[in-house]
């Protein structure tokens, strides 16, 4: 059990209700908020891009998860800097804030997204760089140790395409695809934390920790989901920035990564740092693309279930 959970953003509303979800009570006023710093997990004010308010949070932590970002595709090339400003600036701050002040942090895990392999968005190419300054650190930061998870999308989470497909098919359709041969990695939430906590766990410094996971063609997800009922499915073309396919470790990177367990890991770029264990298997691909091992419609039927995003039984046509 951990002493103590700081939650550090800009968003009081997400704040407020992640702590009466925390709490389980449906509606509170400002009192829930008193006396928050007395109890395990607790909320913090405060914007990554500003480093004053950075050094406020981490002078008591030992552990930090950077999964600050904006993660919108097309947001970010509408408004780059503020991507430059959170996903590059913010992991500078946390960085130069460690050093600076010889701050006791043990580890920084970073979370990081398929889009910073290869990238060609703005949100990519941040999350890259972003990689590159934690991956750095590990250079100058005495005992910090930095390490970044990469995994891409989670199911039902905030952006992600089912909730969509979800609410459109709710009201009757159509069902907006971007193109018919578009595919992504699929995983849960579980599995994304787990990532995440097998990187704090067993990551050496400056390796990046990818899961292996499934994926699949969106269309192929969308015709599950709608079954047999009269609903028009359009396309309407690819949005600024997207990919058509995603990829987690690139033919570049394969030579310096290895399989471990249910994860691969990156190693880092800069020689200093790399660590090979007794037991590291090299990759045996040249690349690993969501464009590979696409699942079938049972089993994306089943991943769904699992993660109660399907019915038992899709409704047939009337």
């Amino acid at each position: 059990m951990p002493r103590s959970v700081v939650v550090f953003s800009r968003d009081e509303a997400k704040q407020h209700y992640m702590r009466l979800a925390y709490e389980q009570r449906p509606t509170a006023t400002d009192e829930v908020a008193f006396d928050d710093w007395r109890r395990v997990l607790n909320f913090h004010i405060g914007d990554v891009g500003d480093e004053t308010s950075v050094r406020s949070v981490l002078q008591n932590a030992d552990v930090v998860f950077n999964a600050a970002a904006m993660k919108q595709v097309p947001t970010c090339e509408y408004f780059p800097y503020q991507a430059v400003r959170t996903n590059i600036l913010g992991a500078e701050h946390i960085v130069r804030v460690i050093r600076q002040h010889q701050l006791p942090v043990s580890t920084v895990v970073g979370i990081s997204t398929d889009k910073a392999c290869k990238p060609v968005n703005v949100m990519g190419m941040t999350k890259a760089i972003q990689e590159r300054v934690f991956i750095q650190a590990n250079l100058d930061c005495g005992s910090t140790r930095f390490v970044a998870a990469r995994y891409g999308n989670v199911l039902a989470s905030r952006g992600s395409v089912i909730p969509l497909f979800l609410d459109q098919i709710a009201k009757g359709g159509p069902v907006t695809l971007t193109t018919l041969d578009m595919t992504r990695f699929l995983m849960d939430l579980d599995q994304a934390v787990d990532t995440i906590f097998a990187a704090l766990a067993e990551a050496a410094p400056g390796e990046i920790y990818v899961p292996r996971v499934p994926s699949a063609r969106m269309a192929d997800i969308a015709a599950v989901m709608v079954g047999g009922r009269d609903i028009d499915v359009v396309v309407t073309g690819i949005r600024p920035g997207e990919k058509l396919h995603e990829t987690l470790v690139s033919e570049e990177e394969s030579p310096r990564t290895v399989t471990r367990g249910a994860y691969l890991a990156i190693q880092p770029m800069l020689p200093e740092l790399r660590h090979i264990r007794a037991g590291d298997v090299p990759m045996e691909s040249t690349a690993y693309s969501s464009s590979d091992n696409l699942l079938d419609a049972d089993r994306i039927v089943a991943l769904l279930r699992a993660a109660n995003l399907m019915p038992a039984t899709t409704p047939s046509a009337p």
